[in-house]
């Protein structure tokens, strides 16, 4: 078990204890510890809001789980993968977040493979409390990462007559996509932009970050506080993906653990809103494209000029870093994005185009891929059906739910199916 310590710089003690790593929270002690978000409570204040002591308490749990997250190697692990993390995070009621503690130990479980024993602590960092509250006009926060499913899904909620509010993490080369997106679907539209600015202690990482997720509800709790409504009604917080990536079934039995994310499953999305109403966070979380492939997605947005004038610089690829900016066109993202377009009829005018455009066995070069896994999972369901995929990955829903997304899956194959075919890799 792998000890992590998330504490205010005053409760850090100076002689470290053996084996534990240590975040300092809202703070940078710059004295060999980890820290994050040194920013946020000053952001949030400059913004003009004074969330709960309960969404703060959230966010910091988010933001302690994703720093823990990213602070050990899965490598070290007996399977080199699943680890056990024992998290203490000092909080402003911790004796709130007792009763819910197993459902948030399950649901972090789900979401990030790991084991997770958590404990809470008195003592954390009071939430911020603007000087002057601002008046904002919205009706809903929307999350907006600079995606296609963002992007679509922010369009469709303005066409729809609501005012969203957005809501986006920082990350490096969608930042300014981010903001043009904004402004261009709404303008004048509230949009806040934050960052974990995680910094593990020097020595191990991992660069899965499954827990990374989480920090996206957290933020977008944060920005609600700005949204007044009826006491008696549920602030939406609409988290916009498509259903077919959603459920990211594994392509075989290999791909359980590191190559299935769960970051907008139905699951986990129930396990965090089960935890808010337990607390009285007056949010609901909305996924609006559950039963909707990425394709069909594309077909059926509904401002087509804005959304062909603005999706060339959204972005999907899973190494879109590590290929300097530009779309590998072969990992599962890119595969169901460019499927996605196919299926759509919309000409893919992706800026830089794709690093590995062939997809055809032919066109095979070093460096990840997943265009064999992919081409397999289609020929299984070709010859024994759609249940040879799912097989056990939908005992969760029920009834019409669950032949909703039994739907989904067999839709979301069929356009990666026909994208294969037209490059030959199938």
């Amino acid at each position: 078990m792998r000890k992590i310590i998330c504490a205010p710089e005053n409760l850090i003690p100076q002689q470290l204890e053996y084996n534990t790593k240590y975040f300092s929270i809202y703070s940078n002690p710059r004295r060999g510890v980890g820290y994050f978000a040194p920013d946020l409570k000053k952001a949030i204040e400059r913004a003009g809001l004074r969330p709960s002591v309960t969404v703060w308490d959230f966010t910091t749990i988010a933001l302690s789980v994703a720093a823990a997250d990213n602070s050990l190697n899965r490598k070290a692990s007996a399977d080199g993968w699943t680890r056990q993390i024992d998290l203490t995070i000092y909080l402003c009621e911790p004796f709130a977040w007792e009763p819910v503690k197993k459902d948030l130990q399950n649901t972090l479980r789900f979401l990030t493979g790991d084991f997770w024993t958590l404990t809470f602590l008195e003592g954390g960092i009071n939430p911020p409390y603007a000087k002057k509250m601002k008046q904002y006009d919205a009706d809903c926060v929307s999350l907006l990462s600079g995606g296609v499913d963002s992007l679509v899904g922010a369009i469709d909620l303005v066409s729809d007559k609501h005012r969203p509010l957005f809501v986006s993490q920082v990350v490096k080369g969608d930042a300014k996509t981010q903001r043009k997106y904004a402004q261009k679907i709404r303008s004048g539209s509230t949009h806040f932009q934050w960052s974990h600015k995680i910094h593990p202690p020097k020595g191990e990482s991992e660069k899965s970050t499954r827990g990374r997720s989480i920090i996206f509800f957290a933020f977008a709790a944060l920005a609600a506080s700005a949204i007044t409504i009826p006491d008696d009604n549920l602030i939406p917080v609409y988290v916009p993906e498509n259903g077919f990536i959603s459920l990211n079934i594994p392509l075989n039995s290999g791909r359980i653990g590191s190559f299935s994310t769960k970051t907008t499953h139905p699951v986990y999305l129930a396990g965090i809103q089960k935890i808010w109403y337990a607390l009285g966070i007056n949010m609901e979380l909305i996924a609006p494209y559950q039963f909707k492939t990425k394709g069909e997605l594309l077909f059926e947005c509904k401002d087509k000029k804005l959304f062909h004038e603005l999706i060339a610089d959204s972005t999907s690829c899973g190494k879109y870093l590590n290929n300097g900016h530009q779309h590998c066109g072969r990992c599962v993202p890119c595969m169901v994005r460019r499927a996605a377009f196919l299926k759509a009829n919309i000409t893919d005018n992706t800026v830089k185009g794709y690093k590995f455009a062939n997809l055809s066995f032919a066109g095979f070069t070093r460096g990840p891929n997943d265009v064999g896994a992919m081409a397999t999972a289609c020929l299984k369901i070709n010859q024994s059906g759609i249940q040879s995929i799912i097989s056990g990955n939908l005992a969760f829903a029920h009834g019409d739910e669950r032949k909703g997304y039994a739907g989904v899956v067999s839709r979301g194959f069929k356009e990666i199916e026909s994208l294969l075919q037209e490059n030959r890799a199938l």
